[in-house]
């Protein structure tokens, strides 16, 4: 049995501490309205500009004297509209920090949760002895299901004035929009939560089940707790595969909705999926590290890291596919999308292809690397990074536009999920035994060498 260290529990107590204050303190000092944002953006404009931007407002002062009334009354109005756009903007910029960070924590224990399922449909012969590494993973799942469909309530809800990261949530957008009052029989808050309420609950039904019977064959003296999950494992994965599509356009891209990608399903799967894998094998390399898992050998860590290897290459195959398409038709309505992020995100935008493809492909493309601790943590690490700053630019730009940085909210947030995350996953492995004796398929895994 897994022992969780007072040190480790210390330290998640520390990081969910640490972030709820940062995130406190991301709204407390969100501008509260277009007067602070005025100042904000003339303090902005000071620094950025000093004495050329003084003599550009003293002559455009100057100008001001010759215009018409109308002319200064349309751009009185039109300059209140931008405060208040970027008032929006500032306002949503903790809101979307901690939906970046909660979807992301959420969908790797999904991912991990998939990649678990598909091992029993498989039949592998080789992961049995990492089931209870998964199994303690997509123990978060129920958790961080809940605060996001939290989220989802107070976003659909207008609890909070302050939060508008779905703009077709506004009545008086969908009435001044056309392009999103026509979507408005499948982008409504009714079909929108409920499609939700079914989409957590099913996956969460699944990964209650599995576990359940997993621990049941352990007591067996047959097979078939083994031949349930087998079965629950096929119609999950039919399940998982049709759901996960529309929930990344129902969480995701309608973010943005305007612009569609039907292959922006797929996308967000590989990116969540390889994060699943990636820590699996992280927290394996934990628990080796502590002298558990004495079953698992350099064989098994070697496959996980292939499939890390193998799914970021999968990844970019995807990115660059949507990337090329749509830059190569030059549609004006599906172009904005990247242009946005080229131009106003160029950094994360381009850093994602360097952290989730060049890197992996560097490190992991040796043999030898793949079996060696140190180096498969620093590409967990940087893998890990790379798909939440992929994250961070599907969501930021329809959210907070050109007003990003990455700032206490963000750092926060991943500091608050992240320790949330470590001490449910490391309680959840105390529960049961790290080796599921009775599974069909664990002799051959305890012996799994090549």
């Amino acid at each position: 049995m897994y022992t969780f260290s007072s040190k480790l529990k210390t330290f998640s107590f520390v990081l969910m501490a640490v972030g709820l204050l940062g995130i406190g303190y991301g709204f407390l000092t969100a501008p509260k309205d277009i007067q602070e944002v005025e100042k904000l953006l003339a303090a902005e404009t000071h620094e950025g500009h000093g004495e050329a931007k003084h003599e550009v407002a003293t002559a455009t002062t100057e100008a001001h004297h010759e215009v018409s009334k109308d002319s200064e009354v349309k751009e009185e109005t039109e300059h209140k509209e931008h405060l208040s756009h970027v008032l929006k903007q500032l306002q949503n910029k903790p809101w979307a920090s901690l939906y970046v960070a909660c979807i992301f924590f959420m969908l790797i224990a999904m991912g991990t949760l998939a990649f678990y399922a598909i091992q029993q449909v498989a039949q592998a012969g080789w992961s049995p002895v990492l089931f209870r590494v998964m199994q303690g993973i997509t123990a978060y799942l129920p958790v961080g299901s809940v605060i996001f469909f939290v989220i989802l309530i107070i976003c659909g809800l207008h609890i909070f004035p302050s939060n508008s990261l779905f703009i077709w949530l506004d009545p008086e957008v969908v009435a001044h929009d056309k392009i999103i009052a026509n979507k408005s029989g499948y982008l409504n808050f009714p079909f929108w939560i409920v499609r939700a309420a079914i989409f957590l609950a099913g996956w969460n039904l699944y990964r209650y089940f599995s576990a359940k019977n997993c621990l049941a064959q352990d007591q067996a003296n047959d097979d078939l707790w083994y031949k349930k999950n087998f079965n629950i494992s096929a119609g999950f994965l039919v399940f998982f595969i049709v759901t996960e599509s529309i929930m990344s356009w129902d969480w995701i891209m309608s973010i943005d909705p305007h612009w569609s990608s039907t292959l922006f399903g797929w996308y967000v799967f590989a990116s969540f999926f390889v994060s699943g894998i990636t820590m699996i094998t992280m927290v394996t390399l934990y628990l080796k590290s502590r002298g558990y898992l004495e079953h698992v050998n350099t064989s098994h860590i070697h496959d996980l890291a292939k499939f890390m290897f193998g799914i970021s290459v999968f990844w970019t195959y995807l990115w660059f596919s949507q990337f090329m398409l749509i830059w190569y038709a030059n549609i004006p309505e599906e172009i904005t999308y990247f242009v946005t992020r080229i131009q106003l995100y160029n950094l994360p935008f381009f850093g994602a292809v360097v952290m989730n493809f060049l890197f992996p492909i560097l490190i992991l493309v040796n043999t030898d690397f793949k079996r060696i601790t140190w180096i498969l943590v620093m590409a967990g690490i940087v893998i890990l990074l790379g798909h939440y700053i992929d994250f961070f630019n599907m969501i930021m730009p329809g959210t907070v536009g050109d007003r990003w940085f990455i700032g206490v909210s963000e750092i926060a947030s991943v500091l608050f999920f992240l320790g949330l995350f470590i001490y449910v996953v490391f309680t959840a492995l105390t529960k049961a035994p790290l080796l599921p004796k009775r599974n069909p398929y664990i002799e051959e895994s305890k012996h799994f060498h090549y």
